[in-house]
C-alpha cells in the first residue's frame, strides 16, 4: 500500500465568530446581519475556488443556519453537481437567530449541550438536511462528540460512515493560550484516523461488537512534537494555526510544507497509509485580516497550502478524497482496531529532536526521545472509560480521556523538591551514584513485524566516576494486547568486569490536568513467585516496601479502572513499591537487576482494565 490520502472539508458559516464579534457578544440586533452573511459566503466560495483550481474536490459540512439559506443550500449543490463535492454536516455555527429562538441558549458547543438538547439538534438539523437536499447526511463532525452521541446518530443515522469527533491535544495548554476562554477540554484521542470504541469516543475500537459504526477523524492534523511543548491550536494543517503560532516569516508559511512533508514519511509507520484533514470555515479569512495579520497574507496563505496539496495530486504522491469516500476506503483496507503509530521529527525548528507515538486498543502511548525515550504519555484505553460530556455530566466540559501518566502536567522527570513526577523511565546505579536516562538525550529508529511494532532507542552513554556505560533501550509494542516489552542492554562498559544495576520504574497518577486528583483508594503490591502478595491501600503516608526475586510488581488505580503491572522476563529481579505523599501525589513501581557486558533486562508492562 501507498496512500497518503487527503480529505478538504469546508463549512459555509453565517455567522463566523472571527467577522462578526458583537453579533457573537450578543450585541448586534440583528444576529445574521446581510452585510456578514454575504462576506462570510464571499469567503466560502474563495476557499471553494482555491480548492478547485488546484484539482481537490471538497466535503462541503452544512451548519445550521446554512441549512436555512437558500443561497448556501444552492451553492453546495451546484458545487456537488459541478466537481463532485460531498454535501455533508455539522454541529458547528448553531448560532444564528433561529437557533436562540427555538432553542433558547447562547451555547457555542453543541457537544456541551444538555443531552435533551443534543437529541433535538440531532432531529432537526438531519431532518432538515434531508428536506434541503432530499438525502441524509453520510458524513457529520464538529470538534467533538462523544460516544454517547454517535452512538445515537448512529442509530437514529444508520447511514452515518464519518465524523469529525476531536481535537488533538485541546487541553489545558491550550485553555492557557486562550487566556482561559476555551471551555472545553479533549485530551487524549488518537492524531488520525480511527474507527472509536463505543464506550468512549477517544478510544479505538476492540473488535467488532465494540465498534461505534463509523470512522472518526480529528479536527485537524496536528504537529506531533509540536503539541507536546504548546498549545496543539497553533500547530496543525490549517494556514490560521501556523500563524496564530507565528510559525510564518512575511508572507510565507514554510513550516506549512514541512508539515504536510512530515506526514507523507507517516506511512513508512503506518503500513503505507497516512492521513491529513484540513478542515476549515469562513471566519479566519474575513477582510479586517486575523491576529494582526492583514487579508492579503491570509488569502495567500490558503492559496499556498492547497496549491501544495494540488502538486502532489499532481505527481501522484497524494490522494484526495471526500470524507465519505475516505470512510469507504478506511473499512475496505484497514482493520477495526487497527494500531496507529508515529515517529516524529522536529519540523518548527529543526533540531534532531523526535518523538513517537503508538495506539492501538488497549493504550495510547507517547515516549520522547530528548529525555531518553521515557514515556511522557500514557492513556489506558483497556479500560474503556465512559466520558460523556456537556452539562449534566460529571465532566461537563472536561471530555479528555484520563492519563495515567503525563510528565508535561505532573512534572515528568523533575520536580522542585519531590525530585519526581509522572513518568515511565530507568535509572542506572554505580557505587553510590544514580542517573535517570531521562536525563540523557537520544533519537530512535522503528522496525515493525508480525503482530508487533518497535522503537529502538539509539544507545545512550552515562559517566559515572571511573566508569562509563552505554546502554541500549528498545521497546517493543504487542498489538491490541496492552503490554509493552521494554528492553535495557548494556552495549559497552569502560570496565567489562563491572555490574551496574539497572531500575525499571513507573511513578504514575491519574487526571486530565495538571491539578492532582485523589489517589485514596489505589493500591500498591508486590507479588512473589508463590503467588503471595504483599499490598497496601494508598493512603499519601510514604511507605515503601521491597523483595528479592519477584513476580510481579503492580498498581491499581481504581478511579479510571486500570491495572499496571510491571514483570520480569530475563531472571530474577527485586521488585519494590513506593507510597507517595501529599507533596509528592504520585505512586511508584519498579524491579531492579544487575547487569554486565551485553546483559539485558527486558520487563513487561501491561495495562488492563480493573473492575
Amino acid at each position: 500500500m501507498d496512500k497518503f490520502i487527503l480529505n478538504v472539508v469546508h463549512r459555509p458559516e453565517l455567522m463566523p465568530e472571527y467577522i462578526n464579534a458583537d453579533a457573537q457578544a450578543g450585541k448586534a440586533e440583528e444576529f445574521g446581519g446581510k452585510k456578514v452573511v454575504g462576506e462570510s459566503l464571499d469567503i466560502f466560495r474563495l476557499q471553494q475556488d482555491i480548492a478547485h483550481a488546484n484539482g481537490i474536490k471538497c466535503t462541503i459540512q452544512m451548519t445550521y443556519a446554512s441549512l436555512y439559506s437558500d443561497e448556501a443550500i444552492q451553492l453546495a449543490k451546484d458545487y456537488h453537481k459541478q466537481y463532485g463535492d460531498e454535501i455533508g454536516h455539522t454541529f458547528l455555527g448553531v448560532q444564528c437567530d433561529r437557533f436562540r429562538a427555538t432553542y433558547g441558549s447562547r451555547e457555542l458547543a453543541m457537544w456541551l449541550f444538555p443531552w435533551d438538547l443534543k437529541v433535538r439538534l440531532v432531529h432537526d438539523s438531519f431532518e432538515r438536511f434531508k428536506e434541503a437536499f432530499g438525502f441524509y447526511p453520510t458524513s457529520t463532525g464538529s470538534y467533538f462528540l462523544d460516544a454517547e452521541l454517535i452512538n445515537y446518530i448512529k442509530e437514529k443515522y444508520p447511514g452515518v460512515k464519518i465524523a469529525v469527533a476531536a481535537c488533538f491535544e485541546e487541553g489545558p495548554k491550550v485553555f492557557r493560550h486562550t487566556n482561559n476562554t476555551w471551555y472545553t477540554l479533549l485530551d487524549g484521542g488518537p492524531w488520525t484516523a480511527w474507527v472509536p470504541s463505543k464506550a468512549c469516543s477517544h478510544a479505538i475500537a476492540e473488535n467488532a461488537a465494540d465498534d461505534a459504526g463509523i470512522v472518526a477523524v480529528p479536527h485537524l492534523s496536528r504537529d506531533l512534537l509540536g503539541v507536546m511543548d504548546n498549545p496543539g491550536d497553533m500547530f496543525g494543517t490549517h494556514p490560521q494555526n501556523i500563524i496564530r503560532g507565528l510559525a510564518y516569516e512575511d508572507d510565507r508559511l514554510p513550516f506549512m510544507y514541512n508539515l504536510v512533508d512530515q506526514y507523507q514519511v507517516m506511512k513508512r509507520y503506518n503500513k503505507g497509509f497516512s492521513y491529513n484533514l484540513v478542515y476549515v470555515g469562513p471566519g479566519w479569512m474575513g477582510k479586517a485580516g486575523r491576529w494582526e495579520c492583514p487579508y492579503r497574507i491570509l488569502k495567500k496563505s490558503y492559496e499556498d497550502f492547497l496549491a501544495y496539496y494540488g502538486q502532489l495530486k499532481r505527481e501522484g504522491k497524494v490522494t484526495v478524497m471526500t470524507m465519505t469516500e475516505f470512510a469507504d476506503w478506511y473499512r475496505a483496507n484497514k482493520a477495526v482496531n487497527e494500531p496507529i503509530c508515529a515517529l516524529w521529527k522536529d519540523t518548527i525548528f529543526g533540531t534532531k529532536n523526535q518523538c513517537f507515538w503508538y495506539a492501538d486498543s488497549r493504550f495510547r502511548v507517547q515516549i520522547d526521545l530528548k529525555l531518553g525515550g521515557a514515556i511522557t504519555d500514557i492513556r489506558p484505553y483497556a479500560s474503556k472509560l465512559k466520558r460523556p460530556c456537556g452539562a449534566g455530566t460529571p465532566a461537563n466540559q472536561d471530555a479528555s480521556y484520563p492519563f495515567i501518566v503525563h510528565a508535561r502536567y505532573r512534572g515528568g522527570p523533575f520536580t522542585h523538591y519531590a525530585g519526581e513526577g509522572a513518568i515511565k523511565s530507568a535509572k542506572v546505579r554505580f557505587h553510590g551514584e544514580e542517573v535517570d536516562l531521562s536525563a540523557c538525550r537520544s533519537t530512535g529508529r522503528y522496525e515493525e513485524g508480525d503482530g508487533y511494532r518497535k522503537l529502538i532507542v539509539r544507545p545512550v552513554t552515562v559517566e559515572f566516576r571511573g566508569l562509563e556505560v552505554r546502554i541500549e533501550t528498545s521497546y517493543t509494542f504487542r498489538e491490541n494486547t496492552g503490554t509493552i516489552d521494554i528492553a535495557r542492554k548494556i552495549v559497552g562498559l569502560t570496565d567489562p568486569t563491572a555490574k551496574v544495576e539497572i531500575d525499571e520504574f513507573i511513578t504514575a497518577c491519574w487526571g486530565t490536568r495538571e491539578y492532582p486528583e485523589d489517589l485514596t483508594g489505589c493500591t500498591l503490591a508486590v507479588i512473589h513467585d508463590d503467588g503471595t502478595r504483599h499490598a497496601i491501600d494508598y493512603a499519601y503516608r510514604c511507605r515503601e516496601h521491597s523483595a528479592e526475586a519477584v513476580a510481579a510488581v503492580e498498581a491499581v488505580i481504581p478511579m479510571v479502572h486500570t491495572r499496571i503491572r510491571m514483570t520480569p522476563q530475563t531472571g530474577p529481579c527485586k521488585g519494590y513499591y513506593e507510597e507517595g505523599y501529599s507533596f509528592a501525589p504520585n505512586l511508584k513501581i519498579g524491579l531492579c537487576r544487575e547487569l554486565g557486558l551485553n546483559e539485558e533486562l527486558v520487563t513487561t508492562f501491561s495495562i488492563e482494565r480493573a473492575a
